[in-house]
């Protein structure tokens, strides 16, 4: 049975005003409401790298949200030409961040945060599994500092974590957050 135009109308007209209603009675994502989401935006930007103490360019970075802030994804370019790609993503069911990091050369990481400091800094630890079968632990340790700087340090330890050895020490220094 065909209905009338008038009658179409008018039904089209009050299914699309209620899922407008429905639109907007709908909670806010929890990626908008939710400060675990927030957690490294200290690190958003677009920083150039440099060794501590070296005052020695290493290369730039830029940290970026992505899918609505639900996930950030870095791009970093050595000083070389190097680069390699991090993808970090807030996984609820754990209630902490996740890390994958892959490089044009092949190199894969994936880390977890691991702990959360009092002056705001953070610790992913990972594995990095070796061609011989063996593995060595990888830890990545974010520190905000004065002036929208970040201090991030990158170790190593072949002992299961006993002893650590450092890989990177590098301030980022940004003019303008994305």
């Amino acid at each position: 049975m065909k209905l009338p135009a008038a009658v179409q109308l008018l039904l089209s007209s009050m299914i699309m005003f209620s899922l407008v209603e429905l639109a907007q009675a709908a909670p806010p994502s929890p990626v908008a409401t939710d400060p675990a989401y927030h957690r490294l935006d200290f690190w958003l930007g677009d920083w150039e790298v440099y060794t501590v103490g070296a005052n020695q360019r290493d290369g730039h970075d830029r940290v970026e949200k992505v899918l609505n802030g639900a996930a950030i994804i870095e791009h970093w370019s050595d000083a070389n030409g190097t680069e390699g790609k991090s993808w970090f993503y807030y996984y609820r069911p754990e209630k902490r961040w996740k890390q994958i990091w892959v490089t044009d050369g092949g190199l894969v990481k994936e880390k977890a945060l691991v702990e959360e400091f009092p002056d705001g800094g953070v610790r992913f630890r990972g594995e990095i599994p070796l061609r011989d079968g063996t593995k060595i632990l990888d830890q990545t340790t974010l520190t905000p500092l004065p002036e929208g700087k970040v201090h991030q340090v990158i170790e190593l330890s072949k002992d299961g974590g006993k002893t650590w050895i450092t890989a990177f020490d590098a301030v980022y220094t940004h003019g303008s957050k994305p």
